[in-house]
């Protein structure tokens, strides 16, 4: 098997490594989504200023270029947990949620982004019998804020896929859609650089301090001079800036991509609309059709290494690939023989609400968003507009948010991080296995307001 397939979808980069001292207004540091959004934020405010992107790897090296490219348009991981923790903010972030995925598309289209996008819908499947109902009120909380949602009986379900497994469904067709991540990641880098945006690739920030006026971001061969800076690494950001540990856990998701399917393969699934698809399991599988007709097959395990570990010792998990292997073919019995030719995984930042957190050092003068919990696609365009508006509008109504103003509840320190989230997966596990009763552990756990996702 080879390594992550959407790598395998883009030409190679030909990487800019800073060399010397650059000067600039803003210096992002990382190149994925949520830096690669900020820069284009800035400049297309201010066709004027100076910005720099320091990537230590390529650009969409991290989540940006390994997820399934589902692209939710959530800010708040659903209705429900958006209700948990901004009652009184949930219909103000849905809107937002829908302007912000409304204005992806446009920008799709005004700049011609090649990323195989389709919007296609969501669909939800119930993989067990106390899922069915679970997914039938979910049905009527989406509609009670404002999106089209279908509950699905097990008959209805069997028109959008086939599936043993599927015993209900809830079909939200306005709910986003597809797209590769790392053509995504290209084209905004793409557009970026148009626009002025100084992006240097194989360029690790090793240190950023504050200095007269503003920051210095070091490099091995050189050093960025700017007024501000923006922290943007997600996963990796504990390793640029401490402070931000507490807010997240770096959790490694795992992905396979079959080779294509044959036509009478595809067929047999009935999956006319493409729909991205999940299932209602705590420990849930994602799946989708990429653009040349493979199945994308991810989730379940949600590993965390002790010591917040991340690097590409973690990226392969052979264990985890023939699970999901397995499970694949659960699912879809006639893929059972289907050929796997790509396995890959890596790190996502999780919060203990599932929504980032945004927050500031330096005094003011670096600025962070990260813990998009799986659903940065969208998120991080939003987050991107908050950390502009942190530096070049304070007045911003969207700083006054408590989602944004907000910390989530910390995760506390090692060991007793490690034990935590063992604990709480392994009671995530139990009650999948138990008709989703929750035992005391996940109660107490969701009556303070603190979650662990994937």
């Amino acid at each position: 098997m080879n390594g992550n397939y959407w790598s395998a979808t883009v030409p190679a980069r030909q990487p800019q490594p800073l060399a010397g001292e650059l000067a600039a207004d803003v210096v992002v540091i990382g190149g994925g989504y949520t830096g690669l959004w900020t820069a284009l934020t800035l400049v297309e405010r201010n066709p004027l200023i100076r910005v720099v992107v320091c990537e230590r790897d390529t650009v969409g090296f991290g989540a940006s270029g390994r997820n399934g490219g589902f692209l939710d348009p959530s800010l708040t991981h659903g209705p429900a947990n958006g209700l948990a923790h901004f009652p009184d903010e949930i219909d103000r972030l849905q809107r937002l949620a829908d302007d912000n995925y409304a204005g992806m598309v446009d920008f799709f289209a005004r700049h011609e982004i090649a990323c195989d996008f389709e919007a296609t819908g969501m669909l939800d499947v119930a993989v067990a019998a106390h899922q069915v109902d679970e997914l039938r009120d979910s049905a009527q909380l989406y509609r009670r804020h404002g999106e089209r949602a279908e509950f699905l009986d097990a008959d209805e379900v069997a028109e959008h896929l086939r599936s043993p497994k599927a015993m209900a469904g809830l079909h939200r067709p306005d709910a986003g859609g597809v797209l590769n991540p790392a053509r995504l990641a290209a084209e905004l880098a793409r557009v970026a650089s148009a626009a002025g945006v100084a992006i240097h690739e194989r360029t690790p920030v090793t240190g950023v301090k504050a200095a007269r006026g503003g920051v210095v971001a070091t490099t091995p061969a050189g050093k960025v001079h700017a007024s501000s800076a923006v922290l943007a690494t997600n996963a990796y950001s504990g390793q640029t800036l401490r402070r931000t540990n507490r807010h997240y856990i770096p959790v490694h998701d795992y992905i396979l991509v079959t080779e294509p399917l044959a036509p009478d393969l595809l067929a047999s699934l009935g999956w006319k609309r493409r729909q991205g698809v999940g299932d209602a399991g705590n420990q849930f599988h994602y799946f989708r059709l990429t653009a040349d007709d493979r199945l994308l097959w991810g989730g379940y395990d949600a590993i965390y290494a002790y010591g917040s570990g991340v690097g590409p010792r973690f990226d392969q998990r052979p264990e985890t690939f023939a699970r999901l292997h397995s499970h694949l073919s659960q699912m879809f019995p006639t893929l059972r023989d289907v050929a796997i030719d790509f396995a890959w995984g890596g790190p996502i930042a999780t919060t203990t609400r599932f929504t980032p957190v945004f927050g500031e050092a330096l005094g003011g003068r670096l600025v962070y968003a990260l813990g998009y919990t799986g659903l940065g696609v969208s998120a991080t365009r939003f987050a991107a507009r908050v950390l502009a508006d942190r530096l070049t509008d304070p007045g911003s109504a969207l700083l006054s948010l408590r989602y944004v103003r907000k910390a989530p509840f910390p995760f506390p320190p090692e060991p007793l991080r490690w034990a935590a989230v063992t604990l709480v997966r392994r009671a995530l596990a139990s009650a999948d296995h138990h008709g989703g009763r929750r035992g005391l552990l996940l109660r107490t756990l969701d009556a303070a307001g603190i979650g662990f996702d994937s």
